[in-house]
């Protein structure tokens, strides 16, 4: 009789253990999954479309090369879920836009076919903010994300949909993107794990952009050691993308497990000012005294241009977006408008039915900042804070080997809260763009929940291409989270 395993607090590697070990079929395991995705969904609407016949077709191959007694790889039999602005053949593509309803991709993101190489289970694609442009998943044109911590509250954005199935048990880990905070801000609100990789060390090709000089993909998982094996497996140049690095890769799963005594951590005081929750406030100063406990010392760093940050980030990455949604037209894919009589008005009607408020937003706000008289004072300059923001951080790294901040300034809000308000949203982002823009590596670890049961993150801050110092942070401060 096949072992009955406790989907809501499975791990990645409890998962493939008892795969490898036969004490569950990897084809049992997605059908279990498929079941509670039937079954819990509904209200929390995390899936837009399930890849079943790839999936069993995947973990079938699993159990077949277990019973032969063939190596497995580190992710055999292991259900996963995509982020729907990813591609993977099999399964639409719609990156949570009308605009590409019906459009399924020929072929697979980089780091999905690296998942099914490791042998994991891809269950299906999960809901996002439209084109990954929201800090609340409330914008996807399939609707809003619940948080299953609180039905009532938002998921975070933009990769609400890969927060939530992995809290609620629909997945036992999944791909999230991340452009200003959309990887770690989720993971904070849904009480979860998620990796935000150096810009370059994870491949993008098959990822549909956003802002290209921002957009990276990661793993959300339920510990830091499932998110060390995930990133072991996607890290790596790709020479299908330009702007992967040829860096060398850790071995993400030793370096998590070292410890931390020794390292230096810094505290950014711009990060502790007004708007910051009491109680995430002190659930960040817990993390830093168990850190301290743990032989770490704690030092107080500056990165005195974080008040650009947001101003910044706005400006840049609305300008890529405006560039980079020009592709979607009506012409080679998904929507097109019928009943327009010229050439000019199917491209206007195609893409003012297609794209919904937000986007249109972010588009406008984009074409502003690179047309010919705004040029310079916009977005030339929102590059040049950019960079007095990496030079922040990389003054900061002189000092100190990681930094240790809040994700968000508040706990996950209702639905519905501060759609009304973009400005209010945006500033859902003041913790997390920074490091953004800068290109450095971050994660998100639950460290705690306020007094009415909502989760709070801490973020975590590392140097370029120093994920190892980063992890190894993080799986101290789950550490003292599991004792107490």
């Amino acid at each position: 009789m096949a072992e009955i395993l406790q989907l809501e607090t499975l791990s990645l590697s409890a998962a493939r253990t008892a795969v490898v070990e036969g004490r569950v079929s990897a084809a049992s395991l997605a059908a279990e999954h498929y079941e509670r995705i039937a079954t819990v969904d509904p209200a929390i609407n995390s899936y837009l479309a399930l890849s079943r016949e790839r999936a069993m077709a995947q973990a079938e191959r699993v159990d077949a090369a277990a019973k032969a007694g063939t190596a497995l790889g580190p992710l055999a039999g292991v259900p996963i879920g995509i982020k729907d602005v990813l591609t993977m053949r099999g399964a639409p593509a719609t990156a949570g836009s009308l605009i590409l309803k019906g459009y399924h991709p020929p072929y697979d993101a980089t780091c999905v076919a690296k998942l099914e190489a490791a042998g994991a289970v891809l269950l299906g694609k999960l809901n996002c903010d439209e084109f990954a442009m929201g800090s609340s998943n409330e914008n996807s044109a399939y609707g809003p994300v619940h948080n299953p911590r609180a039905l009532d509250r938002v998921p975070g954005g933009s990769s609400g949909g890969s927060a939530a199935a992995v809290a609620a048990g629909l997945c036992v880990a999944s791909l999230g993107t991340d452009t200003g905070g959309s990887i770690r801000q989720p993971a904070a609100f849904c009480g979860v794990v998620g990796v935000l990789p150096t810009y370059g060390r994870v491949s993008r090709y098959g990822l549909i952009a956003f802002a290209s000089s921002l957009d990276r993909v990661g793993p959300f998982t339920r510990s830091v050691a499932d998110a060390a094996t995930m990133l072991d497996v996607l890290a790596g140049p790709d020479p299908l993308d330009a702007t992967s690095s040829p860096q060398p890769v850790a071995n993400y799963t030793a370096e998590a497990a070292k410890p931390v005594a020794g390292l230096r951590i810094g505290v950014p005081e711009e990060y502790f000012g007004e708007g910051l929750d009491p109680e995430i406030r002190a659930a960040i100063e817990k993390s830093l005294d168990d850190l301290r406990a743990a032989g770490c010392s704690i030092h107080k760093v500056s990165l005195p241009h974080t008040r650009y940050a947001v101003p910044t980030y706005y400006v840049i990455a609305t300008a890529e977006a405006s560039s980079n949604l020009s592709r979607f037209d009506g012409v080679r894919y998904g929507l097109r408008a019928e009943d327009a009589n010229t050439l000019a008005a199917m491209f206007r009607k195609s893409r003012d039915e297609g794209f919904g408020a937000e986007v249109k937003r972010r588009i406008l706000l984009g074409t502003y900042a690179l047309s010919a008289g705004y040029y310079d004072a916009y977005y030339r300059k929102a590059q040049q804070v950019r960079t007095l923001l990496t030079r922040d951080f990389l003054s900061a790294f002189t000092q100190v080997d990681a930094i240790v901040c809040p994700v968000t300034p508040t706990p996950a809000f209702k639905l519905g809260e501060k759609t009304d308000d973009p400005i209010q949203m945006y500033l859902e982002d003041i913790y997390s763009v920074a490091a953004s823009l800068a290109g450095i590596c971050g994660m998100s670890v639950p460290c705690g929940t306020t007094q009415a049961g909502l989760p709070i993150g801490v973020q975590i801050l590392g140097r370029h291409f120093d994920e190892g110092t980063m992890l190894r942070v993080g799986a101290a401060v789950e550490a003292a989270q599991s004792g107490r």
